[in-house]
């Protein structure tokens, strides 16, 4: 029995690595000098992927996955019980008019899955490529032993010994001291070779200057239409367009919220597809299952925009750290009563 059948809420957090160029477009409006600017954050102006594309994407690819493509949207007029459907269940559906012609009735999903944040960014330096982040941002994300505390602004602190300066993209900063990493205790991030390709490699800078190194070290490329009756490019359609670079790490979380369980029947577990082939990535053992095969499958089908020039490929990092909110919050309470008892 898997930890998320015995319980109605727990929490997952992803470690995701892009393959490729990332673009989520933010409406098409100029910022400076690009065309086409990317989602940000309204108050640290650090790019993200809203947690509504990798909502989108992972219950897309899951809906492949359970050979049901009609089960990507929320209407769910052209399937038959989507109540059983492990798709639907987990994102939720809308259903159509009853046959005595009752109003349709809306179920909401059992996943919410948010944001994901930039935490280690490649930016290139006269010592070779490096991966820049904050002490703040490891911690947040599970991250161990994160040494310093915090780091002076004009500063930086190395994974390895050097000594005087390091540029960062076009800024020079004073190296301040050797700084240390470890991945979380009970995740598998460690043995993976994405991250010990990049472990002798991290740069900790303050919170204040990591905004100005992420969006100065974005990959801007620049593209322009092609006339179909000319085959040559049309006058005027040059146009530019930013993204994450490749090899950028980010984390998200997915929160499991099965509060009406006892009201609905889980269409869990489910060993083949809806056409009873055996499913591609393993059977499903409940909702976080079907989200984590929907994201396993960016890493081939993609995200965002630009997917025709090489974009979106995004790769999912071992397996998910995952914490029992509730059982967190027995254990701060015990651990309470026991130090006020003595």
């Amino acid at each position: 029995m898997t930890a998320e059948t015995q319980n109605r809420y727990l929490m997952q957090r992803y470690l995701l690595m892009t393959l490729d160029p990332l673009h989520i477009g933010a409406g098409g409006y100029r910022l400076g000098r690009v065309d086409l600017s990317i989602v940000r954050e309204p108050g640290t102006r650090l790019p993200k992927i809203p947690g509504s594309s990798l909502h989108g994407a992972a219950r897309s690819y899951a809906a492949y996955l359970y050979e049901t493509p009609e089960a990507a949207g929320q209407s769910e007029e052209k399937i038959t019980n989507p109540e059983k459907n492990p798709v639907c269940y987990t994102f939720g559906y809308i259903k159509g008019k009853n046959p005595d012609g009752s109003e349709q009735n809306a179920y909401s999903g059992v996943v919410n899955l948010f944001d994901a944040h930039i935490l280690l960014f490649p930016v290139h330096s006269v010592a070779g490529p490096v991966w820049v982040s904050t002490p703040q941002r490891l911690r947040e994300a599970g991250f161990e032993k994160v040494n310093p505390e915090s780091v002076p602004d004009g500063q930086i602190y190395l994974i390895w010994n050097h000594t005087g300066r390091l540029n960062l993209g076009w800024l020079m900063l004073d190296v301040a001291g050797q700084a240390s990493v470890t991945p979380p205790d009970k995740s598998d991030w460690a043995n993976k070779e994405e991250w010990k390709a990049i472990a002798n490699r991290i740069v900790l800078v303050s919170d204040s200057l990591f905004s100005h190194i992420v969006n100065s070290n974005l990959e801007v490329r620049t593209s322009v239409s092609i006339d179909p009756h000319t085959g040559a490019a049309a006058d005027g359609a040059l146009f530019t367009y930013e993204a994450l670079p490749r090899a950028a790490f980010l984390t998200a979380e997915v929160v499991l919220d099965e509060y009406q369980v006892e009201n609905r029947s889980r269409p869990f577990p489910v060993e083949k597809t809806n056409t009873g082939q055996p499913l591609p990535q393993g059977p499903w053992q409940g909702p976080l299952d079907v989200v984590k095969a929907g994201l396993k499958m960016m890493e081939f089908l993609g995200i965002g925009g630009m997917g025709t020039r090489g974009f979106g490929r995004i790769h999912v990092v071992g397996n998910p750290l995952e914490k029992d909110p509730l059982k967190d919050e027995k254990d701060t309470q015990n651990d309470k009563k026991q130090e006020a008892a003595q």
